[in-house]
């Protein structure tokens, strides 16, 4: 029985102080230099998280999970580029234990639309509330 590929999670650390552009060229070049030599089977971007603690002054940065199949030159060279990428605060690849699973990609919540309204933030309607009678001589 031939054994299941591994799965290697890459999480990105970016800086909040590069342009998007930029942020969004680093996942991008990343995401083909993992589909050019193996197979992207996860992306999540989990948006702008505190840091557990400050990196060179930083205490927020973008955080993107990406999951992966590959070869060790794939991970390799990942981790090459981005040590010498700007922008890159951390980055980290961490294989999976042997029958683990990628998580599915997190859908984008929808867009209002002109026909349905955006929800507001008001409070709905309630019933009248009667005066306690013992707390009104107080």
């Amino acid at each position: 029985m031939a054994a299941d590929k591994p799965i290697y999670d890459l999480i990105l650390l970016l800086d909040l102080g590069a342009e998007d552009s930029v942020r969004a060229k680093i996942v991008a070049d990343a995401r083909a230099a993992i589909s050019a030599d193996g197979e992207l089977v996860g992306d999540q971007d989990w948006g702008t998280r505190t840091l557990a603690y400050e990196i060179d002054h930083r205490d927020q940065a973008e955080y993107h999970l990406l999951q992966f199949h590959g070869p060790a030159s794939l991970i390799d060279g990942l981790e090459h580029t981005l040590r010498i990428t700007d922008g890159v605060v951390r980055h980290r690849v961490i294989k999976l234990p042997p029958g683990s699973t990628a998580v599915a990609a997190t859908p984008a919540p929808p867009a209002p639309t002109a026909e349905a309204p955006a929800p507001t933030a008001e409070a709905p309607p309630s019933e009248p509330v009667e005066a306690d009678p013992a707390l009104a001589g107080a």
